[in-house]
């Protein structure tokens, strides 16, 4: 297995691929159009010439990315994929100099193998402004924002109004670390 970057011949496999988690509201579903649009963003892993993952770093600015579209076949699950999609969309970030990675998840305790840790999703109004405000669970939203990084001190996007549920972070962080003692 190994990553590279996305070619825009890739577009269709990485919407099949993200097809499998959008239906059941896993993933945000992404049209064709807009996976051509920002295959740029994407890396793909492969297993002997053929596509079994792919995920994207999206660029807010130097303050701020976005790791996101995480998708694994589920022939490869468990099979260290995911482990070296992150890695190379990790360093992706840091050869660009971003001070904050940020991710949206119902797994928390994968990524936080990697350094990620709960947040509020108050941290990020650019990932607000940008994508919640079209989410159709902005109002419940069952996922957790993780950060990894200085939280940024900007918002290039503009300022977000838009009134959140409060989330508890150190509840969050308790049941991680209780996982994670358990073992």
């Amino acid at each position: 297995m190994h990553t590279r970057n996305a070619k825009l011949p890739d577009a269709q496999h990485i919407h099949t691929l993200i097809k499998n988690y959008s239906h059941d509201g896993t993933l945000l579903p992404r049209s064709l159009p807009e996976l051509y649009e920002n295959v740029r963003d994407f890396v793909v892993v492969e297993d002997e010439g053929k596509i079994i993952g792919c995920g994207a770093l999206h660029m807010y600015g130097p303050h701020l990315t976005e790791v996101r579209s995480i998708a694994v076949s589920p022939a490869y699950k468990g099979k260290g994929a995911g482990r070296i999609l992150i890695d190379a969309l990790l360093a992706q970030a840091e050869e660009h100099d971003v001070k904050c990675v940020c991710l949206f998840t119902r797994i928390p305790d994968f990524f936080a193998l990697f350094g990620f840790r709960a947040a509020t999703r108050e941290d990020m109004p650019d990932k607000i402004y940008k994508d919640c405000v079209n989410c159709p669970r902005l109002h419940a939203c069952d996922e957790v924002a993780m950060v990894r990084g200085e939280l940024p001190k900007m918002a290039v996007l503009g300022a977000s109004n838009i009134q959140l549920p409060i989330i508890d972070v150190k509840m969050i962080e308790k049941q991680m670390y209780r996982k994670t003692a358990r073992g």
